[in-house]
């Protein structure tokens, strides 16, 4: 299966260089693909909204269509633009959760690329990461991030490890340094008043119910 690897050389950019994160976030806004640090585990994305960057990150990552690709946002304003409608039950979990690890599937903005997902959702956050959300935020509020890996090896926790992945498949990796959580984000489903647990993570499934059947008695 060809990997899909159209990028240059790859740059290994601290992101505490002189305009780094600005330098980064030009490649996003030119298409390309770029590895960068979160709060949970190193990610790679691109521009949420340029479909033949979503393409060249599926195939660099060589992951199935069928396998949804998560935005990651700079800031709750950006939430509009990506996203058609906000459930109660998913706004609770917003105030209380983010900026941090949990990941929320919400019904898909239309203006968003069909590729993004399969169907008509799309799982959403805002990483709990200064340099995360300021690359977001200069790459223009959204981006397509998935994690530094490929398909079905176990996420980069360094920006060395993404590197090694991904090879010249991305045009830069930011490096903060290790992932400071080390685990991907727990994952949700909000159906009515009820959350469903997708993927376990750092936000504990229990403590998720506990508030679901909070909100039941508001």
């Amino acid at each position: 299966m060809s990997s899909g690897r159209v990028e240059t050389k790859t740059e290994l950019i601290p992101a505490d260089a002189p305009g780094a994160v600005d330098r980064v976030a030009a490649y996003v806004r030119q298409g390309r693909l770029v590895a960068l640090p979160t709060d949970t585990v190193y990610g790679v994305g691109c521009a949420a909204f340029d479909e033949a960057a979503i393409r060249r990150l599926y195939a660099v990552k060589q992951r199935p269509y069928h396998k949804a690709i998560p935005i990651l946002l700079a800031d709750l304003a950006d939430l509009t633009a990506v996203t058609a409608h906000i459930p109660p039950v998913a706004q609770a979990l917003m105030r209380r959760y983010w900026p941090g690890p949990l990941t929320i599937i919400l019904p898909k903005h239309p203006a968003l690329p069909a590729v993004l997902s399969p169907n008509e959702s799309v799982a959403v956050r805002i990483p709990d990461h200064p340099v995360a959300r300021a690359l977001i935020r200069a790459a223009g509020g959204a981006m397509a991030v998935t994690s530094a890996n490929l398909s079905g090896q176990p996420p980069a926790q360094t920006a060395a490890q993404a590197a090694a992945y991904l090879g010249d498949g991305v045009t830069a990796v930011l490096d903060d340094g290790p992932a400071p959580m080390g685990q991907a984000s727990t994952i949700v489903l909000c159906d009515g008043e009820q959350i469903r647990v997708i993927r376990s993570g750092p936000v504990p499934d229990n403590e998720l119910q506990n508030l679901a059947e909070a909100l039941k008695t508001l």
